[in-house]
């Protein structure tokens, strides 16, 4: 059985105010490099996938890290690819906050964690005062 782990970008790159709003595609290059560089990344029984929409789109994948650009819902690829690794036996783990999309992994068997087990929330530039304002 082979594991799988399956990034919401959107979600883990918003859980930090760091300025990502101004570089959507920059701040996903950035977490998918870090996913690239964790240990264990890359072992013949892991595969991590990084799901980007919106802006970040056109990221590309790199050794140890494939990327999937959704069309449409970020969330409804994530819940596809969760339920077509799970099928096929593998472990899946998807990293994200999101109850909802939560919800629906847990229905085809995967285990979830949130933002902070692939991305720290604490470093330089980090301000909870510089995140984006809503309606702005």
């Amino acid at each position: 059985m082979s594991n799988v782990l399956i990034v919401d970008a959107a979600n883990v790159v918003g859980s930090v105010p760091d300025g990502w709003w101004r570089d959507r595609r920059g701040a996903a290059e950035r977490l998918r490099d870090r996913l690239a560089s964790r240990e264990g990344s890359g072992e013949d029984d892991e595969e991590i996938i990084l799901v980007v929409e919106g802006a970040a789109r056109g990221v590309g994948s790199v050794p140890g890290v494939r990327v999937e650009a959704a069309s449409g819902s970020g969330d409804d690829l994530i819940v596809e690819l969760t339920a077509a690794r799970a099928a096929a036996g593998c472990s899946v783990v998807v990293v994200t906050a999101d109850r909802e999309l939560r919800e629906r992994v847990r229905a085809h068997g995967a285990r979830c964690v949130g933002p902070r087990a692939v991305r720290p929330v604490d470093g330089p530039g980090v301000s909870g005062s510089t995140s984006p304002r809503r309606g702005s």
